[in-house]
């Protein structure tokens, strides 16, 4: 069955194995690479409404991450390597090297922006532009916290917690986690496509992805802040340029600096601009979207 027909006219499904996990994506259009991430709990799925449109001027590939969509799922390791935004980046430079790009272009959502800013860092020459949406960098999110901030982003806290208590938790009643979590994110006018949303239910609602995303988020707070720490103090910046977008009516907005934060991490050309969404800008204003990525990745 071909679940991203519909969503998708015209993409080509495809699970492309990589030296770790297996990798679901689609493909569709021609011309120069172009991938996109996805967050949490979403996947691929959330490009839906922008990938037709990108498809006309670039190759545009979207991924499930590992441990969410149909991606492969280990499960976690004490140190959560496994989940580490270090090993999804390298899913994704190899998935792309399997499709026969070895320099792209990424857009990265959500966690999908904090495993496409850890793409660029660790594959500087993969990368050719760098987008990401709705993200600060996470060890300024995690060093500038306080209680407004971890209030909005109690998830961050709460899914981190040891194995397996907030599995357990969210594996009570996952629909409802799942739906209540799009629905507080979320500032959209246009409703989100019941296709999607069926889509994000079918593969939430997995013990495997509650467990590895729940992993993401232990990684997040660990291992991660190590590798970022060690970038700070090689003194390593992002080398090529990076554009940010962000929903003005989301947290990131409200509590933090995107284009300062942003600045301090590059060493390249910083562009970007709030946007008049919540936190799921791909699905709550996608022509806008589409128009800021394409104006960018020319």
């Amino acid at each position: 069955m071909n679940r991203d027909a519909d969503l998708f006219p015209g993409f080509q499904s495809q699970r492309i194995p990589t030296s770790s996990v297996a990798i679901h994506c689609v493909r569709g259009g021609s011309g120069p690479p172009l991938l996109l991430l996805h967050g949490y709990p979403q996947t691929h799925a959330i490009w839906h409404r922008i990938a037709p449109a990108l498809a006309s001027s670039y190759t545009v590939v979207c991924a499930d991450l590992r441990g969410y969509g149909d991606s492969d799922k280990p499960p976690g390791d004490e140190a959560h390597v496994t989940y580490s935004k270090r090993s999804m980046a390298l899913d994704m430079v190899e998935l792309m090297r399997k499709l026969g790009f070895d320099r792209f272009r990424v857009a990265g959502h959500d966690r999908g922006g904090r495993v496409a800013h850890r793409l660029a860092m660790d594959h500087p020459r993969a990368v050719e532009k760098l987008a990401v949406l709705d993200i600060s960098p996470t060890r300024t999110m995690f060093a500038q916290t306080n209680a407004a901030f971890a209030g909005a982003y109690y998830h961050w806290f709460f899914l981190s917690q040891p194995f397996d208590h907030p599995e357990r938790m969210i594996g009570a009643d996952p629909r409802y986690y799942l739906l209540h979590k799009i629905k507080a994110w979320s500032k959209a006018e246009v409703p989100f496509d019941s296709r999607a949303l069926a889509e994000y239910e079918r593969c939430f609602c997995d013990a495997a992805t509650i467990h590895a995303s729940c992993e993401d988020y232990r990684a997040a707070a660990t291992i991660d802040l190590v590798h970022d720490a060690e970038d700070v103090a090689a003194g390593r910046k992002l080398a090529c340029p990076l554009l940010a977008l962000w929903g003005e009516r989301g947290v990131v907005h409200r509590l933090f600096d995107p284009m300062a934060l942003w600045r301090a991490q590059c060493g390249s050309e910083v562009s970007g601009q709030a946007m008049p969404a919540g936190h799921f800008i791909p699905e709550e204003q996608p022509e806008a979207t589409a128009g800021a990525l394409r104006n960018f990745f020319h």
